[in-house]
């Protein structure tokens, strides 16, 4: 588990574009089972290649004129019970921090793991998912 204070920023990072931040097994549910459209699941980390190409790829992602219904995040290494639950519904996919999924009404449509993001740029991530916007968000 890291510390708090210096996870802050990193959290602030995602929230501050408006991303809500799940930290516990209830908060992943209500986003993931009653949020009708689609869900952008962020699980979020301290390493360089989330700092570098996930959460900057990520916002760049979200500027755009067409993104999902809901924007969310835990934090692996943190927020350990949230982090489970979200990675619960991102299987069959292992567990991979940083990754980046989608959801529509519920149902996992699109993932980036960590060997999708790590020696990418941000703008190649932001591309993939605008594409996969392009597809799945109405």
């Amino acid at each position: 588990m890291y510390p708090a204070e210096i996870v802050a920023p990193m959290k602030e990072d995602l929230t501050s574009a408006g991303f809500q931040d799940c930290v516990s097994v209830e908060d992943v549910d209500q986003v993931l089972k009653e949020t009708e459209g689609t869900v952008l699941m962020v699980v979020n980390s301290v390493c360089g290649c989330a700092a570098g190409m996930a959460r900057p790829g990520v916002k760049m992602a979200v500027s755009g004129s067409k993104k999902p219904t809901k924007l969310a995040t835990v934090f692996a290494g943190v927020d350990k019970d949230a982090t489970e639950q979200a990675r619960r519904y991102m299987l069959p996919y292992p567990p991979s921090s940083p990754s980046i999924a989608l959801f529509k009404d519920g149902r996992l449509v699109h993932m980036l793991e960590r060997h999708n993001i790590e020696g990418h740029s941000a703008e190649l991530i932001s591309e993939n998912l605008q594409a996969a916007f392009d597809e799945f968000v109405d």
